[in-house]
């Protein structure tokens, strides 16, 4: 008897697994052809101009137009007199990626100490010869595998994080990757310091430097600060430190909120914590707002996000889809004091795997930019109501069920 129970559930096992592996190929197979019939229009979505507000000291410019963006940095590199730290998850060989890696190379030509870091593993359709710059540019690539026990989330969280700074005097962070697609055709949200806060983003490069860099690569050497600004923080995910305080920082504010939340995610897969945390703050009486794509860029993702819809519906949190373009955003505001932008998502990978970088942002200013551009987005998105979810076809919630268990893998 105990044979044929061991029997009946290893077959089971198999037909699940089975299941949804042929659930995935079919979702991914439908997308690419998808993605290779229809094409969007590019950089039509509705934008929000920069903004430039003063926090205790330090200027906080706010973009959601990647060349907005890019002309900035790019001039920020080309005027850099001492040191730049340029630190990013994607550096396409491309147009953009192009111009990025010439300014860097022309700053080290002139002296400056220039300092690069990529992730391996994001950049592995990137031909290796496009990260081969001259022996004055110090170059850290993060590995596909580091040594170790390979399933251990500190040996393999990727490096998320997206840091330029310059001189010490301006910085920029945020969800934006380097490339002539995200100039354009994504609508993401940067950050630009100016003034005593840049160490927030110093710090975090030094230390990322410092604790990854090759033997033969130097060591970079910390100032300190004499400047404390309560209300610019930055909070790090450090997974070989087991350290993870972005999804404290969300849950803590998310249980402050008296009037309202707006909320952005690129990849929205919350666990169940946060979950309840946004329902309870909706049966409280917070209007809650969550936007994030149609459609993404990862097929799967977007199917397990779906799978948290109808508790967040029933719980009276609003969700809105993007339409016709990617909406790679990670940025959140509550009660138009108390906002966030930086390159973690709401998923496991982001919240517990990943090296990840957040600014906190207490200001009002900054809370009002954010609130407009969310404003100007759900002009271009969709919401869904509790009805039309529940009349969704069966296959929808066939398919939902059967990759329900993959939840812990994003």
């Amino acid at each position: 008897m105990r044979r044929r129970i061991v029997t009946v559930v290893k077959r089971v096992l198999i037909g699940l697994f089975a299941a949804q592996l042929a659930t995935v190929a079919v979702l991914v197979g439908a997308d690419f052809w998808r993605r290779r019939m229809l094409r969007c229009d590019q950089g039509r979505f509705p934008r929000t101009s920069p903004m430039e507000t003063g926090v205790e000291g330090t200027s906080v410019t706010t973009y959601t137009f990647g060349e907005d963006l890019f002309a900035d940095m790019l001039d920020a590199i080309r005027s850099a007199r001492g040191r730049v730290f340029f630190e990013s998850y994607i550096i396409k060989d491309d147009e953009v990626g192009r111009r990025f890696k010439s300014a860097l190379i022309e700053a080290a030509d002139r002296g400056v100490e220039v300092y690069v870091i990529y992730d391996g593993f994001a950049n592995l359709v990137v031909p290796r010869s496009f990260f081969q710059f001259p022996s004055t540019i110090q170059v850290l690539r993060y590995p596909v595998f580091r040594l170790g026990a390979p399933l251990l989330l500190s040996r393999s969280g990727r490096d998320h994080r997206k840091i330029l700074t310059v001189d010490g005097e301006v910085g920029f962070v945020g969800g934006y990757n380097v490339g002539s697609a995200y100039a354009t055709e994504w609508r993401d949200t940067h950050l630009r310091l100016q003034g005593p806060s840049v160490w927030e983003l110093d710090n975090a490069f030094i230390d990322f430097w410092n604790a990854h860099r090759g033997a033969a690569q130097p060591a970079l050497e910390h100032d300190g600060t004499r400047h404390w600004n309560a209300r610019i923080r930055a909070y790090r995910n450090v997974p070989s430190q087991l350290i993870y305080p972005i999804r404290a920082m969300y849950l803590e504010a998310f249980d402050r909120a008296r009037e309202r939340i707006l909320l952005t995610q690129a990849y929205f897969i919350p666990d169940r914590e946060m979950t309840e945390t946004l329902v309870a703050a909706a049966r409280r009486g917070v209007e809650v707002h969550v936007l994030l794509p149609e459609r993404s860029n990862h097929v799967i993702a977007d199917w397990l996000s779906r799978g948290w819809y109808s508790t967040l519906l029933r719980g009276g949190v609003q969700l809105w889809l993007f339409q016709d373009a990617m909406v790679h955003a990670k940025t959140a505001t509550v009660d138009g004091q108390w906002s966030t932008v930086g390159t973690a998502n709401i998923d496991r990978l982001s919240l517990t795997g990943n090296y990840e970088i957040n600014l906190e942002l207490l200001d009002p200013g900054v809370a009002d930019h954010l609130e407009k551009a969310f404003v100007t987005d759900r002009g271009n998105a969709r919401p869904i109501t509790l009805a039309e979810w529940q009349a969704r076809p069966l296959w929808e919630k066939v398919c939902e069920r059967l990759l329900s268990p993959l939840w812990p893998m994003l």
